[in-house]
């Protein structure tokens, strides 16, 4: 048996979102985001699940947090509710919720009374539906608006948070919401998701200049979702070609605006080759770049799998994101002969296959390519897997492969920091079982596991180990 420590300090952390443990979707002043309208649309969701409940943790925080504390869990990120704290979406103090804003400070208290520290995320994919009836994110008024709700949760947390990243996962947002129609708000429109990933990067940078200014010590960032996608054949130029567009529309998009003030060149030219260019061309304003290309303290690494990628149809592909009973759009703008494969690796329950070495493959590439010495420290926010967990005659969910998917990443973690990588911390998606977008209650991601009929709350065997983990900053192999 060998022991991997990590470095002194290292954070070991615990993940959700509002709208997935939440609920009171209707209650305390909260109104509709995209995501209660688009789950009442018949076959959006499987099984019609809605988040109207959810994890009940609006009423349960309490004992969430006591949970989190038994656990050892150092940090909690969480996410603040657009549509519960600004729920019309319009400008002023006339448009604030204060019954919202209370809520999120009973919990931040909460959680500093028993010695967590909160992470906060001011969006994770729930926008008011009344800023979506007007464009939404195609509508540049909206990134404005989003710097007056981020600076309105600051106002309230600002004396007690000293980690504020602005968005979750803006791919999602943007390409499976607006061009895929596989999430909220079930637009299908290539363009669209072009404009509105653009869009979100503003609202990033816009939100960061105030943040900066009102909060110059504290870590600010934002979250964004990777994968490694690697040629079927790495002889073949045309798989190679063919897996640098995955990556360049799925990672470059958003990182080369960030670190390096542009969009990627090479996406810029086939999008106008295609006549697709014009949408975001005209999208972006003189200064935008810049205003996106400001440093960031904190990058938050979503990673649950690779991919292989190739240049003709595999039989054995599947869709990594959108549910099995509904209509499958592309994500991507460009998906001209680009072809995900499968490589015959182990799957979760959700079809993933798991590759923990991509892990520790693309830490090392963000380092070497896009931090490249700058202060920018690298957090695992998400990582963990779905799993069919049972609860067995004994009470207990023994699930033991899902221990394993999470040990072998995050040896896979400890060899991107002894190769250099500048890692942090680590946030094991997700600290409950909950609502999972378009896949509803089916796909079980939490360390504990919730029985949404009574909302009994039971650690899993994964829980149990990652607390020990986190106890001795090591993990044993």
């Amino acid at each position: 048996m060998t022991k991997l420590e990590f470095p002194p300090g290292f954070l070991w952390g615990a993940a959700t979102a509002a709208f997935q443990v939440e609920g009171a979707a209707h209650q305390y002043g909260r109104k509709d985001s995209i995501w209660d309208k688009f789950a009442r649309i018949p076959g959006a969701v499987i099984g019609g699940d809605n988040g109207d409940v959810a994890c009940d943790q609006y009423h349960r925080y309490q004992d969430d947090v006591a949970l989190m504390s038994d656990l050892n869990v150092q940090s909690y990120r969480f996410s603040t509710s657009w549509a519960r704290v600004r729920p019309d979406g319009k400008s002023g103090k006339s448009g604030i919720n204060q019954e919202g804003l209370d809520y999120y400070s009973r919990l931040v208290d909460s959680l500093l009374d028993n010695g967590i520290t909160p992470w906060i995320t001011l969006y994770h994919w729930d926008l008011p539906q009344a800023l979506e009836d007007r464009g939404g994110w195609t509508n540049r008024d909206v990134a404005e608006l989003f710097v007056e709700y981020a600076m309105t949760v600051y106002d309230t947390l600002g004396d007690r948070i000293s980690t504020w990243t602005t968005l979750n996962e803006p791919w999602c947002s943007a390409f499976l919401g607006y061009t895929a129609g596989v999430h909220a708000p079930g637009r299908q429109d290539s363009t669209a998701g072009l404009v509105a990933g653009h869009h979100l990067l503003l609202a990033h940078g816009l939100a960061m200049a105030e943040l900066r200014n009102a909060a110059p010590e504290s870590n600010l960032g934002l979250t964004l979702n990777f994968t490694l996608a690697d040629p079927v054949d790495p002889t073949d130029p045309r798989d190679v070609a063919a897996a640098r567009q995955f990556e360049s529309q799925h990672n470059s998009f958003f990182l080369d605006p960030l670190f390096r003030g542009q969009y990627p060149v090479d996406l810029m030219e086939a999008l106008q080759q295609a006549g697709r260019f014009a949408p975001l061309d005209e999208a972006i304003h003189d200064g935008d770049l810049e205003i996106i290309n400001a440093p960031i303290d904190a990058l938050g690494v979503n990673y649950y799998h690779g991919e292989a990628v190739g240049h003709r149809p595999d039989p054995t592909a599947i869709s990594t994101e959108a549910p099995v009973d509904r209509p499958t759009s592309s994500p991507f703008v460009l998906d001209e002969g680009m072809y995900v494969h499968s490589r015959g690796l182990p799957r979760t329950a959700q079809d993933w296959e798991i590759q923990p070495e991509g892990l520790r493959r693309l830490l090392v590439h963000l380092d070497k390519d896009y931090i490249n010495g700058s202060n920018t420290r690298l957090y695992i926010t998400e990582n963990g897997a779905a799993f069919n967990d049972r609860v067995d005659d004994t009470g207990r969910v023994n699930d033991l492969d899902r221990l394993d998917y999470v040990k072998q990443h995050l040896v896979a973690v400890h060899e991107a920091i002894e190769s250099g990588a500048p890692v942090d911390g680590y946030f094991a998606w997700s600290l409950l079982d909950n609502f999972e977008w378009a896949w509803g209650y089916g796909k079980r991601f939490g360390i504990v596991y919730v029985d949404f009929t009574t909302q009994e709350r039971i650690i899993k065997a994964s829980g149990r180990w990652y607390s020990q983990v986190s106890r001795e900053n090591a993990v044993t192999v």
